[in-house]
């Protein structure tokens, strides 16, 4: 079996290129690929398409508001491309309302399903979900035993950033408490999975199989994250909302 480690996150992302579309894990800080992004950062790669649940994610040490804040993002598809706190309106809602960034808004659930859309091979699905709002105009639509639904289609992407807690050399992956929030799919609908890992990196064979999401099939580079200050954690009393 291939052994998927490697020593540093700077190596990890050294070939993505300009105009790559990466997946963003985390529900807020946990399972957040801070390293990951961080290295990306220091890369530089530009012009990117960023597919996460919160668009600005400001609320980590290495996030995507700071890739939008040194304009190397051209597009954002998420659930929320605003801050759920009026007063703490950022350069995310500044530069979607100017045109100069583009953010595609879904709602969570459709987010999530055409991942999984995407990681299964189906094109696309009929939902529910935004029958009637803003957010289906101009999108097909169809009566289905009686009821309307809207015409989604899949979301695939070039890369998947995504942190876990456990790891083995192959790529098989363990999650801890709400980590395993979108990077199971995140890891099944990219083309290349990088996952920064928190705990220990063990050899193949050494997790229990009943407990790994996703298999190591779906992953391509995997890196355990040093201790701080190299490595970046966010611990419970330094979070905001």
């Amino acid at each position: 079996m291939k052994n998927k480690v490697l020593s540093t996150f700077d190596e990890a992302v050294a070939d993505i290129p300009d105009g790559a579309s990466i997946m963003v894990g985390g529900f807020g800080p946990p399972g957040l690929p801070q390293n990951l992004l961080a290295a990306l950062i220091r890369q530089g790669a530009k012009d990117l398409t960023i597919i996460t649940n919160r668009g600005d994610q400001t609320n980590a040490k290495a996030n995507t508001g700071h890739l939008v804040e040194l304009r190397r993002v051209k597009k954002v598809c998420c659930a929320f491309s605003a801050s759920p706190h009026p007063s703490q309106r950022n350069l995310f809602e500044e530069l979607n309302e100017s045109g100069e960034l583009e953010a595609e808004l879904m709602p969570q659930g459709t987010l999530v399903e055409r991942m999984r859309a995407a990681a299964a091979g189906i094109g696309a699905f009929y939902t529910r979900a935004s029958v009637g709002t803003e957010l289906a105009q101009d999108k097909e639509t169809r009566v289905i035993d009686g009821k309307e639904y809207v015409l989604e289609y899949a979301l695939p992407a070039d890369y998947a950033f995504i942190r876990t807690h456990t790891s083995d050399t192959y790529g098989n992956l363990q999650y801890e408490l709400t980590q395993r929030n979108f990077n199971p799919i995140m890891a099944m609908a990219a083309k290349c999975t990088l996952v920064e890992i928190e705990g220990d990196i063990v050899e193949l064979g050494g997790m229990d199989p009943n407990q790994v999401h996703p298999p190591g099939i779906f992953v391509d580079r995997v890196v355990k994250i040093p201790p701080p200050p190299e490595g970046l954690w966010t611990l419970p009393s330094e979070r905001r909302a």
